[in-house]
Protein backbone atom coordinates (compact mmCIF):
# COMPACT_ATOMS: atom_id res chain seq x y z
CA UNK A 1 0.00 0.00 0.00
CA UNK A 2 2.66 2.48 -1.06
CA UNK A 3 3.64 4.15 -3.89
CA UNK A 4 6.49 4.32 -6.12
CA UNK A 5 8.50 6.58 -3.68
CA UNK A 6 7.20 4.43 -0.60
CA UNK A 7 4.47 7.35 0.22
CA UNK A 8 1.47 5.50 2.08
CA UNK A 9 -1.60 5.14 0.04
CA UNK A 10 -4.09 5.37 2.67
CA UNK A 11 -5.04 7.37 5.47
CA UNK A 12 -3.56 6.74 9.15
CA UNK A 13 -6.32 7.24 12.17
CA UNK A 14 -5.22 10.51 12.90
CA UNK A 15 -5.37 11.63 9.50
CA UNK A 16 -8.35 9.49 8.94
CA UNK A 17 -10.04 11.98 11.93
CA UNK A 18 -8.71 14.95 10.50
CA UNK A 19 -10.28 14.55 6.74
CA UNK A 20 -13.80 13.54 8.68
CA UNK A 21 -13.83 16.50 10.19
CA UNK A 22 -12.62 18.97 7.61
CA UNK A 23 -15.73 17.63 5.95
CA UNK A 24 -18.15 17.62 8.64
CA UNK A 25 -17.07 21.41 8.88
CA UNK A 26 -18.22 21.85 5.48
CA UNK A 27 -21.24 24.31 4.75
CA UNK A 28 -21.48 22.38 1.46
CA UNK A 29 -24.29 20.01 1.61
CA UNK A 30 -23.47 18.37 -1.48
CA UNK A 31 -20.13 18.33 -0.93
CA UNK A 32 -20.36 16.97 2.53
CA UNK A 33 -22.50 14.39 1.46
CA UNK A 34 -20.42 13.17 -1.41
CA UNK A 35 -17.58 12.89 0.36
CA UNK A 36 -19.09 11.01 3.59
CA UNK A 37 -20.41 8.59 0.98
CA UNK A 38 -16.73 7.61 -0.25
CA UNK A 39 -15.64 7.68 3.23
CA UNK A 40 -18.39 5.59 4.85
CA UNK A 41 -18.79 2.92 1.46
CA UNK A 42 -14.94 2.70 -0.19
CA UNK A 43 -16.72 3.10 -3.32
CA UNK A 44 -14.81 4.05 -6.36
CA UNK A 45 -15.43 8.35 -7.20
CA UNK A 46 -17.12 6.84 -10.69
CA UNK A 47 -19.64 4.57 -8.58
CA UNK A 48 -20.61 7.49 -6.12
CA UNK A 49 -21.09 9.50 -9.23
CA UNK A 50 -23.38 7.22 -11.00
CA UNK A 51 -25.41 6.54 -7.66
CA UNK A 52 -29.17 7.31 -8.70
CA UNK A 53 -31.95 7.94 -6.21
CA UNK A 54 -33.27 4.78 -6.68
CA UNK A 55 -30.06 3.20 -5.72
CA UNK A 56 -30.45 4.69 -2.09
CA UNK A 57 -32.74 3.04 -0.12
CA UNK A 58 -33.86 4.85 2.76
CA UNK A 59 -35.85 2.24 4.43
CA UNK A 60 -32.95 -0.12 5.01
CA UNK A 61 -30.13 1.64 5.23
CA UNK A 62 -27.90 1.19 2.32
CA UNK A 63 -26.84 2.32 -1.01
CA UNK A 64 -26.83 -0.14 -4.20
CA UNK A 65 -23.60 0.24 -6.20
CA UNK A 66 -23.28 -1.56 -9.68
CA UNK A 67 -19.21 -2.79 -9.36
CA UNK A 68 -17.73 -0.88 -12.85
CA UNK A 69 -15.11 -2.73 -12.74
CA UNK A 70 -16.76 -5.91 -13.86
CA UNK A 71 -18.25 -4.30 -16.93
CA UNK A 72 -18.72 -7.98 -18.85
CA UNK A 73 -20.83 -9.41 -15.84
CA UNK A 74 -22.15 -6.23 -13.76
CA UNK A 75 -22.70 -6.75 -10.20
CA UNK A 76 -24.06 -5.23 -7.73
CA UNK A 77 -23.38 -4.46 -4.09
CA UNK A 78 -25.58 -3.01 -0.94
CA UNK A 79 -22.99 -1.22 1.80
CA UNK A 80 -24.75 -0.26 4.81
CA UNK A 81 -24.31 3.81 6.22
CA UNK A 82 -24.47 5.32 8.72
CA UNK A 83 -27.87 7.79 9.98
CA UNK A 84 -26.30 10.72 9.68
CA UNK A 85 -25.24 10.26 6.30
CA UNK A 86 -28.56 8.72 5.16
CA UNK A 87 -30.23 11.88 6.33
CA UNK A 88 -27.74 14.06 4.13
CA UNK A 89 -28.91 12.16 1.14
CA UNK A 90 -32.37 12.27 1.39
CA UNK A 91 -32.34 15.95 1.41
CA UNK A 92 -29.98 16.02 -1.30
CA UNK A 93 -32.46 13.64 -2.98
CA UNK A 94 -35.93 15.59 -1.91
CA UNK A 95 -37.74 16.46 -5.39
CA UNK A 96 -35.06 14.21 -7.35
CA UNK A 97 -36.66 11.75 -9.75
CA UNK A 98 -35.89 7.75 -9.04
CA UNK A 99 -33.54 7.98 -12.21
CA UNK A 100 -31.84 11.52 -11.39
CA UNK A 101 -28.41 11.30 -10.03
CA UNK A 102 -27.16 12.29 -6.27
CA UNK A 103 -24.53 13.89 -6.84
CA UNK A 104 -24.30 15.94 -10.53
CA UNK A 105 -21.06 16.63 -10.96
CA UNK A 106 -18.24 15.60 -13.44
CA UNK A 107 -15.58 13.43 -12.28
CA UNK A 108 -12.80 15.88 -11.84
CA UNK A 109 -15.09 18.01 -9.78
CA UNK A 110 -15.43 15.18 -7.86
CA UNK A 111 -11.53 14.58 -7.44
CA UNK A 112 -11.52 18.56 -6.71
CA UNK A 113 -13.66 18.23 -3.97
CA UNK A 114 -12.15 15.62 -2.16
CA UNK A 115 -8.50 17.08 -2.79
CA UNK A 116 -10.51 19.83 -1.27
CA UNK A 117 -10.97 18.50 2.43
CA UNK A 118 -7.67 16.50 1.57
CA UNK A 119 -5.87 19.93 1.95
CA UNK A 120 -7.77 21.43 4.75
CA UNK A 121 -6.86 18.63 6.54
CA UNK A 122 -3.55 19.04 5.89
CA UNK A 123 -2.91 15.73 4.01
CA UNK A 124 -0.92 15.54 0.67
CA UNK A 125 1.14 13.30 -1.38
CA UNK A 126 -0.34 10.11 -2.43
CA UNK A 127 -2.82 9.67 0.46
CA UNK A 128 -4.50 12.82 -0.30
CA UNK A 129 -7.12 11.81 -2.93
CA UNK A 130 -10.19 9.33 -3.34
CA UNK A 131 -8.62 6.65 -3.66
CA UNK A 132 -6.95 6.71 -0.82
CA UNK A 133 -10.76 6.79 0.86
CA UNK A 134 -10.96 3.43 -0.95
CA UNK A 135 -7.44 2.51 0.80
CA UNK A 136 -8.78 3.69 3.91
CA UNK A 137 -12.10 2.08 3.92
CA UNK A 138 -10.47 -1.54 3.33
CA UNK A 139 -7.69 -1.46 6.15
CA UNK A 140 -9.46 0.15 8.70
CA UNK A 141 -12.42 -3.25 8.31
CA UNK A 142 -9.11 -5.24 8.15
CA UNK A 143 -7.66 -3.97 11.03
CA UNK A 144 -10.76 -4.60 12.71
CA UNK A 145 -10.60 -8.18 12.14
CA UNK A 146 -13.59 -7.94 9.47
CA UNK A 147 -13.48 -11.13 7.59
CA UNK A 148 -11.72 -10.59 4.36
CA UNK A 149 -14.13 -12.08 2.38
CA UNK A 150 -16.89 -9.80 3.39
CA UNK A 151 -14.36 -6.61 2.70
CA UNK A 152 -14.07 -8.24 -0.51
CA UNK A 153 -17.74 -8.54 -1.08
CA UNK A 154 -17.89 -4.21 0.13
CA UNK A 155 -15.20 -3.23 -2.41
CA UNK A 156 -17.12 -4.95 -5.12
CA UNK A 157 -13.71 -7.16 -5.95
CA UNK A 158 -14.14 -10.25 -8.26
CA UNK A 159 -11.04 -11.71 -6.82
CA UNK A 160 -9.54 -12.45 -2.89
CA UNK A 161 -6.19 -11.51 -4.35
CA UNK A 162 -7.42 -7.91 -4.99
CA UNK A 163 -8.69 -7.67 -1.35
CA UNK A 164 -5.70 -9.19 -0.07
CA UNK A 165 -3.32 -6.26 -1.21
CA UNK A 166 -4.67 -4.14 1.16
CA UNK A 167 -3.19 -6.38 4.41
CA UNK A 168 0.15 -4.93 3.41
CA UNK A 169 0.13 -2.32 5.51
CA UNK A 170 2.04 -0.96 8.25
CA UNK A 171 -0.07 -0.50 11.54
CA UNK A 172 0.12 -0.25 15.67
CA UNK A 173 -0.04 -4.40 15.56
CA UNK A 174 2.25 -4.23 13.58
CA UNK A 175 4.69 -1.89 16.03
CA UNK A 176 3.45 -3.90 18.99
CA UNK A 177 4.96 -7.11 17.29
CA UNK A 178 8.22 -5.53 16.79
CA UNK A 179 8.99 -4.31 20.05
CA UNK A 180 8.64 -7.58 22.01
CA UNK A 181 12.03 -8.38 20.97
CA UNK A 182 14.08 -4.96 20.94
CA UNK A 183 15.78 -4.72 24.26
CA UNK A 184 15.50 -2.68 26.97
CA UNK A 185 17.79 0.44 26.31
CA UNK A 186 16.89 2.62 29.56
CA UNK A 187 19.91 4.20 31.73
Amino acid sequence: MFDQLGERKYLSRNERTAFLDAVLKSPLPAEKAFCLTLFFTGCRISEALRLSVSSVDFEERYLVFRTLKQRRHPKHRAIFIPPALLEMLKRQTQGKKAHERVFPFSRSTGWRIVKKYMTIANLSGSKACPKALRHTYAISYLLEKTPITTVKKWLGHENLKNTAIYLDIVNEEEYNEAQKIWPDMRD
